[in-house]
């Protein structure tokens, strides 16, 4: 279901990167809809080219502010876009040196008002928690 092989899914046991919910009286390994859901996380947090080591962190850490499958998801998904814009913020500090100041101007132009607009919505996510 999950599209991954037996032996991925040992071993992701075998890290703690999934846990199985029960297990039979033969020994098999049963495995809940929110495994499923981890294990989907998983194959897209390895696409994004992160180890299996940080994707055990994240998920630990998200797992400890919800038991919440949909919190944990949005959360999960958050982060990741998060990451991987800066990473892509990291690969063209490099280019944007380059431009020539006409050049810089216009992309600035472009995404001020994008950023702006991000920023905003993640200070009013954070301003709604407990530590502002």
């Amino acid at each position: 279901m999950a599209n991954v092989s037996h032996r991925t899914v040992d071993y992701y046991t075998k890290l703690g990167l999934i846990t199985p919910e029960k297990r039979s009286d033969s020994n098999y390994r049963y495995y809940s809809d929110e495994t499923l859901s981890r294990l989907k996380r998983i194959e897209s947090m390895k696409q994004e080219k992160y180890t299996l080591e940080e994707i055990k962190s994240s998920l630990d850490l998200i797992h400890k502010v919800s038991r919440d499958d949909h919190v944990t998801d949005k959360l999960a998904s958050l982060q990741l876009q998060m990451q991987q814009l800066e990473r892509e913020v990291k690969e063209l500090s490099p280019l944007i040196d380059q431009l020539k100041p006409n050049q810089a101007k216009k992309m600035y132009k472009l995404l001020t008002p994008q950023s702006a607009a991000c920023i905003e919505a993640l200070l009013l996510l954070l301003g709604k928690g407990p530590l502002l």
